[in-house]
């Protein structure tokens, strides 16, 4: 490969669109391109490596190391193409995009509404495909090139992952009005004689509520445990059960005979975030978006590079 005379300089978008992808149907997709023509190109691409290049293992595609070696060098050099073909800025007013988001019912239910209102007004013509799944599986959709952004609790990041805070969050407790007798809130004591709802994707205890309270040697009862966070409020009315979970989630103002009060325990914060991949730092409209976000949920932190 000394000279690019005869090279179909094609076979190097391919390329990257299946390191990102690391699957030849969402290559394809990602393309707008037939499944046989990436495969074929693939096969070229193999040939004109000498290097396999992608290998199949557990339904999915893994790069050699020289394709890892290839690959750092190739996304530069197309942030560098794009940025000489692409006019300057990107116009949400126009753009036909469609990005692909992960994120829990929390993040929907606090993400959602104020987002597609905006996109309505300023971006008419953008899209979105918002999945869920675990924090675990949404940081690996991400390093994959499967999902666009990921928002959520990541206590951790992968190599190349970047991230942006978007705020700090609290705990707070709901109950019926009824149950606290015209208190402001409940005592330790009262709190644990109650049946609690818990919000979680697997229905177990390991999860920040529980752990900050067996650090006081203490332990709950709970009697129903779910995964949506949108549906949880609504089940404490007319009831004793007692839900503890992120302050943002519960109503604001007037209730309708529910009540919010602070914990009786000390509960950590925790930090939400957006996430994505290095390799998405110069899509414009993927700058666009983030920024977006941030504005609405009201950006805290800087970007970081993890």
């Amino acid at each position: 490969m000394n000279s690019l005379a005869g090279i179909d300089l094609n076979l190097l978008v391919v390329l990257d669109a299946l390191l990102a992808e690391r699957h030849v149907s969402r290559a394809a997709l990602r393309l707008n391109k037939s499944q046989p023509a990436v495969s074929h190109a693939l096969a070229r691409l193999r040939h004109l490596f000498d290097d396999p290049l992608l290998v199949r293992h557990g339904g999915r595609l893994e790069p050699t190391l020289r394709a890892l070696e290839i690959a750092p060098q190739l996304t530069d050099a197309m942030v560098r193409m794009r940025s000489l073909l692409t006019p300057a800025g990107f116009d949400p007013a126009t753009e036909r995009h469609v990005f692909r988001l992960a994120m829990s019912d929390y993040g929907a239910a606090v993400l959602l509404p104020k987002l597609m209102a905006t996109l309505r007004i300023e971006a008419p013509q953008v899209d979105l495909i918002v999945s869920q799944a675990s924090r675990e599986v949404m940081a690996s959709q991400v390093t994959e090139g499967e999902i666009d952004l990921a928002l959520g609790v990541f206590p951790t990041h992968g190599e190349g992952i970047r991230s942006s805070l978007l705020f700090n969050e609290s705990f707070a407790c709901l109950a019926d009005a009824s149950q606290l007798a015209g208190l402001p809130a409940m005592d330790l004591g009262d709190y644990l004689a109650r049946p609690h709802v818990l919000v979680s994707l697997r229905g177990d205890v390991g999860n920040e509520i529980d752990l900050a309270l067996a650090i006081t040697g203490k332990s709950r009862r709970i009697c129903l445990a779910i995964p949506h966070w949108s549906v949880a409020p609504g089940l404490v009315r007319g009831t004793d059960l007692v839900l503890t979970v992120a302050r943002r989630i519960l109503p604001q103002g007037d209730g309708h005979g529910l009540a919010v009060f602070e914990p009786p325990f000390a509960i950590p914060p925790f930090d939400f975030e957006q996430i994505w991949h290095r390799r998405r730092d110069g899509d414009l409209g993927h700058r666009w978006l983030r920024g977006l976000v941030s504005r609405i949920l009201g950006d805290v932190g800087p970007t970081a590079d993890h």
